[in-house]
């Protein structure tokens, strides 16, 4: 689920995280840079993330990483254009 409001957190208790200020960024169908692009998220956009996954080494605003997030059914975009606040997994692993 994508969402352009500012805020960090639902009524229903989800969090959200911002996604790198002027960054269009690319939804790809697995947790790596191989895997088809099935969407382009606006700048501005923010995300929930349900699970992470490892994957390609990608190097972004926020650093190098190989961490991917799994933003909705299916669709992942690199943790390097994420502002989680952390280097590391702030969500379970997808599987």
């Amino acid at each position: 689920m994508i969402v352009s409001a500012p805020a960090t957190a639902s009524a229903a208790g989800l969090r959200y995280y911002p996604v790198a200020p002027g960054v269009r960024l690319n939804v790809h169908m697995g947790p790596g840079t191989d895997y088809n692009i099935v969407r382009l998220l606006p700048e501005g956009a923010q995300v929930h993330i349900y699970c992470q996954a490892p994957g390609t080494k990608v190097t972004g605003t926020y650093g190098t990483s190989t961490i991917w997030d799994n933003i909705d059914n299916g669709e992942y975009v690199s943790d390097a254009y994420v502002k989680t606040g952390s280097d590391g997994y702030v969500a379970a692993r997808c599987g």
